[in-house]
């Protein structure tokens, strides 16, 4: 149903976000899973995610806006309503990236790091995606409260 991730889809979408926002002259809103200032593991548990928006290669706005509560179809929906085009995240499961996709709006997963240092790749151009860092059913059913994350150790928080 869903196409199998991993590096090259993750390649081929970075591409194709760095390209949108470095040449074309549109507003483009991207919101990035977050937890405090690092970028969420997981986009479904994340406390709350920050919006940009991006005009001719530059941050015109920066928004955090609270994680309203992770249930199946809700985020990607509430998110388009928000007009954002592209999400961030450590990572999510394949149910989450085709629910996505049918919102119209495209996933980068397999990102690290700081909000600002994303935010600074994504204007230069040098963001890197990849796998996700989500085990299949590590987010199945618990919700944004979830205590326990059962990902991969993380390097940077």
């Amino acid at each position: 149903m869903f196409a199998p991730r991993g590096v090259a889809q993750s390649a081929t979408i970075n591409a194709k976000v760095l390209q949108t926002i470095k040449h074309e002259g549109d507003l483009i809103r991207i919101a990035i899973s977050t937890d405090g200032d690092f970028v969420s593991a997981h986009f479904g548990r994340c406390p709350s995610f920050t919006i940009i928006e991006i005009e001719n290669g530059k941050v015109i706005s920066k928004e955090v806006v609270d994680n309203p509560g992770h249930h199946p179809g809700f985020l990607p929906r509430f998110l388009h309503q928000r007009g954002v085009r592209y999400i961030i995240a450590g990572g999510m499961g394949q149910r989450a990236e085709g629910l996505f996709a049918q919102a119209g709006i495209q996933t980068i997963m397999g990102v690290s790091g700081s909000i600002d240092e994303v935010i600074d790749k994504i204007i230069k151009g040098t963001l890197k995606g990849g796998e996700s860092l989500c085990r299949p059913g590590s987010g199945k059913g618990y919700g944004v409260d979830k205590t326990e994350c059962e990902h991969p150790e993380e390097e940077n928080q």
